[in-house]
């Protein structure tokens, strides 16, 4: 098979190292007008950006080769997992680009913004809502798990809304700590967010897919009352906890909320892995299959709780409010394949921007205080 690919839009042959997905491209530019930087990492820097040829709006993970020196594997196995990736509920690799100094993700983007800012700023949040939510997770989960892959670090934060739509679906981003399993295997790095891991991690003893189950359950927990189940400003402290699997359903916090969602959640947040729910055992619970998730307002408590325990990040709120904002405006209302959508209307471009809103939440799973001791 030939694999040279001749056009207008700069691709040249494929690398030689075989893997045949990457479009090999001298100048990028060629191909996408470059917006704005929307983010940098330790290797890499993320841009918005325009596809020339069909005007759309993606998110463009900028790689220099020079910076990966001895980090190669890492980003291979994230592109390597993000490559065999394709569900509704995942923020999506669209293509791969590589040029003499450069690695190009070209990545879906969602304009919907995070996670907790939606429900900050909804009038009305229920049980109901929660599971909806928790079910679009489990399910993507359990796509990623049948596929045999880990993604290890789910958390708030990489739970992103595709667009501004009031029954927006939620997409999981991020896939940086990402690991495909062998046949039977299982993995023993310790990794991902204090707060999130599950005590196998923190004992460092091998784990596997058991572990995306207990971080949705500590991410339902947060969904319900708005502070993480494990505090504690000294992070040895807090891993004790976690080891123990020590964690309360507090009142007056949780008075309101079914017996049935604490259930759900004791069975993701079970200390033993081979006990614990998995992702199909989770989506079969009547939190989840059945009616059993309570239609009462939690808005007020749940709300005010996200904004006390979880701190903010200052750099992503500067970015989004200059750069984003101001592009994102301009560009949905001038270059949607669907014609022109309100400024703020997500639904406006065929991808979504996978980028933080204006306040963006760096949840540790490190409480500012206990739950008691809150007014």
């Amino acid at each position: 098979m030939d694999r040279t690919r001749v056009s207008p839009r700069g691709i040249m042959p494929l690398g030689r190292d075989g893997s045949s997905w990457k479009k090999r491209t001298e100048d990028i530019r060629r191909i996408y007008e470059f917006r704005e930087v929307l983010g940098t990492g330790a290797f890499s820097e993320v841009v918005l950006a325009e596809e020339k040829a069909t005007r759309k709006l993606v998110a463009i993970k900028c790689i220099t080769k020079k910076a990966l020196e001895g980090k190669e594997t890492s980003i291979e196995n994230e592109i390597a997992v993000l490559h065999k990736i394709k569900h509704p509920n995942i923020v999506a690799l669209d293509d791969i680009y590589e040029s003499s100094t450069h690695l190009y993700l070209i990545m879906q983007l969602v304009s919907g913004g995070e996670l907790f800012d939606r429900i900050v700023e909804k009038g009305f949040y229920t049980e109901r809502d929660a599971s909806a939510l928790i079910r679009q997770i489990l399910d993507a989960v359990k796509y990623l798990h049948d596929m045999g892959i880990v993604h290890r670090d789910l958390k708030p934060e990489n739970l992103l809304y595709y667009s501004m739509d009031e029954d927006s679906k939620i997409m999981i981003s991020d896939f940086g700590l990402s690991k495909i399993e062998g046949c039977g295997s299982v993995m023993s790095t310790a990794c991902g967010t204090p707060g999130y891991v599950a005590p196998e991690v923190l004992a460092q003893k091998p784990y596997s897919k058991a572990v995306d189950c207990w971080s949705i359950g500590v991410i339902a927990y947060i969904l319900l009352c708005g502070y993480p189940p494990f505090y504690d400003e000294n992070d040895a402290k807090l891993f004790e906890q976690i080891l123990r699997a020590e964690y309360e359903f507090d009142s007056p916090y949780w008075d309101d909320i079914s017996d049935s969602a604490k259930d759900f959640i004791q069975h993701l947040m079970e200390k033993d892995p081979c006990k614990r729910f998995t992702c199909e055992q989770a989506l079969q619970h009547p939190w989840i299959a059945g009616d059993t998730a309570l239609d009462k307002n939690i808005h007020q408590s749940v709300s005010e709780q996200i904004k006390k325990n979880f701190a903010k990040s200052k750099w992503k709120q500067a970015f989004y409010a200059t750069a984003v904002v101001r592009h994102m405006r301009k560009l949905q209302l001038g270059t949607s394949q669907e014609g022109p959508h309100h400024p703020h209307a997500g639904g406006g471009t065929r991808g979504a921007l996978a980028l933080p809103s204006p306040i963006s939440w760096c949840a540790r799973g490190v409480m500012l205080r206990p739950p008691s001791s809150m007014p």
